[in-house]
């Protein structure tokens, strides 16, 4: 027998020691739950407080059949007695069209059905949850990939966060839906042509969200209603990003600042990268390299520069607070083994020596580390730090050997990059400072709330990469992460003195001016092995000759005139949860063919951004969305859209257009843009 049972909000299914909750959560929106005898009491998703809605859902039970109504959201739960093995099973439709989105479906017609759990004896399961494939169907988001697609369909991604992996477990659907997956274990995600299956290698429950909201950009403002809403970014975020692999001391950070003031250039952030520290984990600089950090900062700040600081999550057993972290227990602890994640040749080491990660997840590690970060930085004035290898990154690659505050890897390693950012923002806030910028190499559904801002990871420096940084980019826009960047130039490798890097280079800062944050970092050659005494190769805007210097000084300034329309978007952004890179078809949903264009991108409503990303090209196709006139910024020449163009594409600028009759500062040619 099943049995129904509604409330003022939910519906709850109970069939054998199945208990199954389908709870309207924000408009258009549903929490559906199922776990083996009761729903767990402590959940560590990005599902925090509900969202309002408009009106509670109309819930009706009907024998063998419940339909819940909440808005644009039609679910309806059947029991057909008739199968061998029956259980109650799932659909959503749109209310106002009767439209299926999507419904559950098998393993297979006798056993197992759409909600498997596969006990491993210690009270939790491995957890599969299985919904029905359609035919033509395109799926975007699941946070940061490698693989160089924007629609998923077909594809099978690993749930956990590596080196330009970011697992963020949110699929936008063209058919009208968008679904979180809201379990940070490790697992799977199959989009494949016989079935869409989530897979998690340990859980205690199937726990997932569903919005039907009419539009793709309505479904990521409900996204953003249900798991946090970012910061409005900062006005000093906004400009120009400078960085290389490592300056080692004061005083070759603050030439480089100088020069660009020197020059004429806009500089907004610049940035003293790892091994600034006596040991990982003293949150400090070194006296010997960096003996007056707080006048640097004044320095800087006279000149409207901030400085940003890379804090790792990893602590040498050779530092001073060693004792504190291991005997209070702040360290990530493992299931086997001693408490020890990484290896790595930190300051007083003769040969790389393994190192460990502390725990974020645990609040009294949130409140020690704060602390000294607040003792070591935020006394001199920082107040931008640089969240790096935060994944954490572990050798070997097992998060199933973690064992932190908040449960057994297994089951929440997800949330690690989320709360390594809540730990900074929360300080930030304690200490009355207001929002920051915080560069994470990984994050998790919710972690925008906190200020966090991904890169697309240690990337090569090739033009490949360059193309596959384009999908990344819109895929984490997707996700609801509306601050993204990339290592212009790529991290491994580029050597300036190369005419062809030099090219690579140039179209890669093209394209950067138009990212939401504008940066430029990498690990030019000559290169060395990862040490303390690491620094790369020349990596400033001035390094790679003077025709680049012309066009990156030109695209330089180019930004800056385009910061107010930036942060224009940026509200919106912080409103709505629609961020200010994004494919067409956020804009453009009934036109078909924007669903299937993955190397242009809007920048906010009014900008559309063709970057170049082959050696040698100097032309290029460019579909112009229907429902709007498009002008080419470079010719003024008008068009109209729902058509694609040739578009001429010099050394000197790649082709951009704006909607006929925006207002936007624009000349796309760099060496003019100076003048």
């Amino acid at each position: 027998m099943v049995s129904f049972r509604p409330t003022r909000t939910a519906l709850e299914i109970r069939h054998r020691h199945e208990v199954l909750t389908v709870q309207a959560w924000g408009a258009d929106s549903v929490r559906v739950r199922a776990a083996p005898f009761r729903l767990p009491a402590e959940s560590h998703g990005a599902l925090g407080e509900l969202p309002p809605s408009p009106a509670p859902p109309r819930i009706t039970v009907d024998g063998d059949r419940a339909v819940l109504v909440h808005g644009e959201l039609t679910v309806t739960a059947a029991f057909d007695r008739r199968a061998a093995y029956p259980e109650p099973l799932l659909a959503f439709s749109r209310t106002s069209t009767g439209a299926e989105l999507l419904a559950e479906s098998r393993e297979h017609f006798w056993l197992p059905g759409a909600r498997v759990f596969r006990g491993d004896g210690t009270g939790a399961y491995e957890v599969r949850q299985r919904f029905t494939a359609y035919t033509g169907e395109r799926l975007y988001g699941m946070g940061q990939r490698t693989h160089g697609r924007l629609d998923l369909k077909g594809l099978a991604l690993d749930l956990v966060h590596r080196n330009g992996e970011v697992s963020i477990p949110f699929v936008l659907s063209s058919r009208g839906y968008g679904l979180l997956w809201n379990l940070p274990a490790v697992g799977r995600a199959e989009f494949a042509e016989n079935g869409t299956r989530w897979q998690a290698g340990r859980a205690r429950e199937i726990d997932y969200w569903l919005t039907a909201a009419p539009t793709p950009a309505g479904i990521l403002a409900r996204y953003a209603d249900a798991t946090g809403h970012a910061p409005e970014l900062p006005c000093w975020a906004s400009g120009f990003w400078q960085s290389k692999l490592r300056y080692r001391d004061q005083d070759e950070l603050l030439a480089v600042a100088r020069e660009h003031r020197r020059r004429g250039l806009p500089l907004s952030v610049i940035v003293a990268d790892y091994f600034h520290w006596p040991a990982m984990g003293d949150h400090r600089f070194d006296p010997a390299e960096w003996p007056e950090p707080r006048a640097m900062v004044e320095e800087l700040a006279e000149q409207g520069v901030e400085l940003m600081v890379s804090v790792w999550p990893t602590v040498s057993p050779l530092a001073e607070s060693w004792p504190d972290y291991r005997d209070r227990g702040l360290l990530a602890g493992t299931a086997q083994g001693v408490e020890f994640h990484q290896t790595i040749q930190d300051k007083g080491m003769a040969v790389p020596m393994p190192v460990a990660f502390y725990d974020p997840t645990n609040p009294e590690t949130r409140a020690y580390v704060w602390e000294r970060i607040r003792r070591g930085y935020r006394d001199a004035g920082i107040r931008v730090f640089w969240l790096d290898a935060c994944e954490p990154e572990l050798n070997p690659a097992q998060p199933e050997n973690l064992a932190l505050y908040a449960g057994p890897g297994a089951e929440v390693a997800g949330v690690y990059p989320r709360d390594n950012a809540r730990l900074f923002a929360e300080g930030m806030a304690a200490d009355g400072a207001g929002p920051t910028v915080l560069l994470c190499r990984s994050a998790w559904a919710g972690a925008q709330k906190y200020g966090a801002a991904l890169w697309s990871g240690d990337i090569p420096a090739t033009w490949e990469s360059l193309r596959r940084q384009i999908r990344a980019g819109l895929s984490v826009a997707v996700s609801g992460i509306p601050w993204w960047t990339t290592d212009i130039g790529g991290f491994h490798g580029g050597d300036a003195r190369d005419p062809a890097y030099r090219e690579l280079m140039i179209r890669w800062f093209q394209f950067g001016v138009f990212c939401p944050l504008f940066r430029l970092h990498g690990d030019r050659e000559p290169r060395t092995p990862t040490s303390y005494a690491q620094t790369g190769g020349p990596n400033e805007v001035w390094s790679y000759g003077d025709e680049a210097y012309g066009i990156i000084a030109g695209l330089l300034h180019l930004r800056e005139r385009l910061r107010p329309y930036l942060h224009e978007q940026m509200t919106t952004a912080a409103r709505t949860g629609l961020p200010p890179m994004r494919p067409l078809f956020l804009d453009h949903p009934g036109d078909p063919r924007t669903w299937t264009v993955d190397d242009a991108f809007l920048f906010g409503p009014d900008v559309l951004v063709a970057p170049v990303a082959e050696a040698g090209q100097r032309a290029r196709e460019v579909y112009l969305p229907a429902g709007a006139r498009w002008v080419c910024a470079a010719t003024g020449r008008t068009y109209d859209g729902g058509s694609a163009v040739t578009a001429a594409a010099p050394l000197d600028r790649i082709p951009v257009f704006t909607r006929e009759g925006a207002d936007v500062p624009l000349d796309v040619t760099g060496a003019a843009a100076t003048a």
